[in-house]
């Protein structure tokens, strides 16, 4: 038998010694890791000087659907950082159009729709059964980064939730507001639920189609969630996410809920593995309300990346410090990097967090 001391010894040696992928999968199981994995929604992409260029001679929507674009920006923020995953470059959206409505993003006016969502017509005639056809390439980008990952970084899938599509699908594209997906649900509970449960259907193809092309990780952007009531949000969205994960085959699972703060009391009825947590809250205050078999992921302030290296480094201690005796914890921000953040400040989180030692002094 081990003594204390040996065990203590292995765990460390284990941990050390743990590739990127394995101290991802290990994190979300609620090992104890010396330091957390670490990866940043929107990594790929928007504050890449790299991006930028393809972004003067491409479409966005050219970017996520010819494969090569795709696998080559997904792979692009793994040169300039040593992140221990990388997630697909696409947008919640392909499933959208993948179902027939197609969208684009206007200057100044975010994301517009050629239609939107008017009836229950429209509802029943929503398109299912082709979204593994018409996001073959979303496979193929997958199977072009896995040959460059060789197994070395975690690759995450991801898609939206229902009630955040709905809410982009109803309104036509970006709204100030996004109020005609709670309306239905409030006022026409039976062609809601009619609705979510299309798009339950085809967010399980689309995740089932990017787990058989290879990745590792899905995660379920639930990123309109702070426009549900608390008292509201299991039976709006969350037992329609609950319903995906049990249908999916058994992979490592995050989902992302922005709204935090006023949803606390709905996340420990959550079935995945992981929960990411935006900045709104103490994110040792979210992780001693949940289960100890669930990982939690976050939060540092996407703000912090507008300001100074050093600052981004204390912030990042601070935060590893504050969850180092809970095991499961994936380094991640609140929510996706701005688009003009500053290379050198993420530079400086991802050093910070792979350097860091639980012997180092202090910081909170």
């Amino acid at each position: 038998m081990f003594s204390v001391h040996e065990m203590k010894s292995v765990e460390e040696d284990f941990s050390r010694n743990l590739g990127s992928k394995h101290r991802f999968i290990a994190a979300s199981k609620c090992k104890k890791l010396r330091r957390p994995p670490v990866w940043l929604m929107r990594q790929a992409g928007r504050c890449l000087p790299e991006y930028r260029l393809l972004k003067k001679r491409y479409s966005f929507l050219d970017l996520v659907r010819i494969p090569e674009l795709a696998a080559a920006i997904t792979i692009q923020p793994l040169h300039r950082f040593d992140f221990d995953a990388a997630i697909i470059f696409s947008d919640i959206l392909v499933l959208a159009e993948a179902m027939g409505y197609m969208y684009r993003f206007a200057e100044g006016s975010g994301i517009l729709m050629d239609k939107r969502l008017e009836n229950l017509e429209q509802i029943k005639s929503l398109d299912v059964t082709l979204v593994n056809e018409r996001l073959a390439y979303v496979s193929e980008s997958i199977q072009l980064v896995n040959k460059y990952l060789k197994g070395e970084k975690a690759l995450i899938g991801f898609a939206g939730s229902p009630w955040t599509l709905a809410n982009f699908m109803l309104e036509g594209g970006s709204s100030s507001t996004f109020t005609r997906a709670w309306w239905l649900y409030q006022n026409e509970p039976l062609i809601y639920q009619r609705l979510i449960k299309k798009l339950v259907q085809a967010t399980v193809s689309f995740l089932k189609l990017q787990i058989y092309s290879g990745v590792d990780v899905i995660q379920i952007f639930d990123s309109l969630a702070e426009l549900i009531p608390a008292d509201k949000y299991m039976d709006v969205s969350g037992k329609w996410i609950n319903f995906i994960l049990r249908q999916i085959p058994q992979t490592t699972s995050i989902v992302y809920v922005k709204g935090t703060r006023y949803l606390l009391s709905s996340l420990s009825s959550l079935e995945s593995n992981v929960l990411g947590i935006d900045a709104s809250i103490q994110l040792r205050d979210v992780a001693e309300k949940l289960r100890k078999d669930v990982a939690v992921q976050g939060n540092l302030d996407p703000r912090l990346l507008l300001s100074s290296p050093m600052a981004v480094e204390i912030a990042t201690r601070r935060l590893i410090y504050s969850m180092q005796d809970r095991p499961g914890y994936i380094f991640n921000l609140g929510h996706g990097v701005p688009a003009n953040a500053k290379i050198d400040c993420i530079d400086a989180l991802v050093r910070t967090v792979m350097q860091f030692n639980d012997g180092d002094p202090d910081y909170s």
